[in-house]
């Protein structure tokens, strides 16, 4: 299963059961089964070492960490503003169409209400696997096509018919970028070094032992814990239309009903 797929078909409570649960035993699991062997006398000898190294591991894989997490951070927010500026230029050309008046301007405004209502009953779910949908690009298409054929007689439907193809670009242009943050915007070098580098750091603490095996229980369990919940943030900001935590299509139901308002009616 890829992690899209994860993400789209896990419940987010069980995602953070299976992700904070698996790196907790892992790490605390791997601490006691060394203990076990080594024995605590023996494994002391190396916390003065072990946590010098530990700290140059610590403070490595933290900015490795904060940086993907800022990253992604900004490209679901860059792909919220996408989707936004997309409806709002909808909005937008639909009232200049209703400007232009005549057989073109019902021709847009028709298929602007197709465009959009394709958008929510296909284009979302399928984004949700990172996919675009093949229906709501043919239903641009006759946008632009109805747009195309206008034909302005004078200049004040000259300015309007320019006005007309900015937001046409407008609305291309964004929904180019919300497509492409649907599959993800982090490479898989990238996971392959966050998810070795979790690894690694969930593993220092099984090279010291402390007198209470209680309390290093704890520190193990909360370092690991902290390392799961930011990998869970960076996975599902990765994918902004997945799962639990994404993207609604708000934007374009409030300008549906925007343009449903009784003086835009053909």
């Amino acid at each position: 299963m890829s992690l899209i797929e994860f993400v789209n078909d896990t419940p987010f409570w069980l995602s953070l059961l299976i992700v904070t649960g698996g790196a907790i035993l892992y790490s605390v699991g791997l601490m006691l089964l060394v203990r076990y062997f080594y024995g605590v006398d023996r494994l002391s000898l190396n916390n003065e070492v072990a946590g010098f190294k530990f700290a140059v591991v610590g403070v490595f894989y933290g900015l490795l960490l904060a940086f993907v997490v800022i990253a992604v951070w900004e490209e679901f927010r860059d792909t919220e503003s996408a989707v936004r500026d997309e409806a709002k230029a909808v909005v937008d050309l639909h009232r200049v169409a209703h400007a232009l008046g005549g057989v073109g301007g019902n021709q847009i405004r028709a298929k602007l209400a197709a465009y959009i209502d394709d958008v929510q009953e296909h284009e979302w779910p399928a984004m949700s696997l990172g996919n675009p949908s093949r229906s709501t690009a043919e239903a641009l298409d006759r946008l632009s096509q109805e747009v195309f054929q206008v034909q302005p007689q004078h200049q004040r439907e000259f300015a309007l018919y320019q006005e007309a193809l900015r937001l046409l670009g407008v609305i291309t242009d964004n929904r180019t970028e919300r497509l492409d943050g649907a599959d993800g915007s982090m490479p898989g070098i990238l996971w392959l070094v966050l998810i070795i580098g979790g690894i690694v750091t969930l593993s220092y603490p099984a090279f010291f032992a402390s007198t209470s095996l209680g309390a290093q229980m704890l520190m193990t369990a909360s370092l690991a814990g902290l390392v799961a919940l930011a990998f869970l943030l960076t996975l599902y900001f990765n994918f902004p239309f997945t799962g639990d935590v994404s993207l609604s299509p708000a934007p374009f139901v409030a300008a549906e009903g925007e343009m449903g308002q009784d003086w835009f009616e053909p």
